[in-house]
């Protein structure tokens, strides 16, 4: 299967018929990445100043928005000056609001289930920082899963746009289903240790108890990203988004890396596996059946 799909979709309040919508919704489920090379992020002539890494304060590798907020006190990782930083969060609000209207037009579906999560600005040159460690190392193929966040199965939903004005690519590698994956390291994975989930959570080290889907995903995240010889020879694609194209993926599902690029604007959406046209083909079901039994 082919890593990405593209459709020739050029505006955030796309009009889409059913018969596209469906054929997206089906990639999307699939585990492919939908590529938009005809949509663009357009900057505003006051906010092409933020096309430089030197608004990162060093403490994050991204400068995040949270909540749908429009002002600077719901900006994290930014440094600047107050005006500044108020034109950086109008910015960011902005593309939020265009990657929402996306998502609606396009999976009409799922837009009573959507979970609006923070939107991100990613100045910084991918690569540029080493990594502290390798499990943070994302040029590594890896799926999304957080250690202090369980989510019970619930989908990451990624919108991403690269609006470098220098004609720079942003650079993935896309590796096999999830589904390939997943028979690879699930025989290595052990079961939780009875009582840790609540241990966890006791300690607040996560926001709630672990379930053992997310202790799976956990250590599917890990596995791959340790495992050199996976990361070498498993079957992937390099793909490529030029400047002002968007991107569209379940990044929970999709193996993917970043390996070169700098300036991308991503927005985050959780969604219920009960929304899902097809829900047989997320994650969460996809490791039920392989392992037999209930995983939340």
């Amino acid at each position: 299967m082919e890593a990405l799909q593209t459709f020739g979709i050029n505006s955030w309040q796309a009009n889409v018929d059913a018969k596209l919508s469906n054929a997206l919704t089906l990639a999307l489920e699939q585990g492919q990445v939908l590529f938009l090379p005809k949509l663009g992020f357009a900057l505003q002539e006051n906010e092409t100043q933020f096309l430089s890494p030197s608004w990162l304060n060093g403490s994050r590798k991204n400068i995040s928005l949270e909540g749908h907020k429009s002002d600077s006190r719901h900006l994290g990782g930014a440094q600047g000056e107050e005006q500044e930083l108020a034109r950086l969060a109008a910015m960011i609000a902005r593309f939020s609001n265009d990657a929402t209207s996306l998502v609606h037009a396009l999976f009409p579906h799922y837009a009573a289930h959507f979970n609006q999560a923070r939107t991100s600005y990613r100045p910084g040159l991918v690569g540029a920082a080493k990594a502290i460690s390798w499990k943070k190392d994302d040029s590594r193929l890896h799926v999304d899963a957080f250690p202090s966040r369980p989510n019970y199965g619930e989908r990451i939903l990624r919108v991403f746009s690269n609006v470098n004005a220098d004609g720079v690519d942003r650079v993935w590698r896309v590796g096999e289903p999830f589904e390939a994956t997943a028979k690879r390291f699930l025989p290595k994975i052990k079961k939780p240790i009875f009582g840790s989930a609540s241990l966890l959570k006791l300690l607040k080290i996560t926001k709630k108890k672990r379930s053992e889907y997310d202790h799976i995903m956990l250590h599917l995240h890990d596995g791959m990203k340790a495992d050199l010889d996976f990361q070498q020879n498993v079957p992937q694609q390099t793909v490529y988004f030029p400047p002002n194209s968007t991107w569209i993926c379940f990044s929970d599902q999709v193996l993917h890396a970043a390996m070169s690029g700098q300036y991308m604007l991503e927005q985050t959406f959780h969604l219920p596996v009960t929304a899902l046209q097809h829900p047989e083909l997320s994650p969460l079901k996809v490791l039920e059946r392989l392992k037999g039994r209930a995983l939340i």
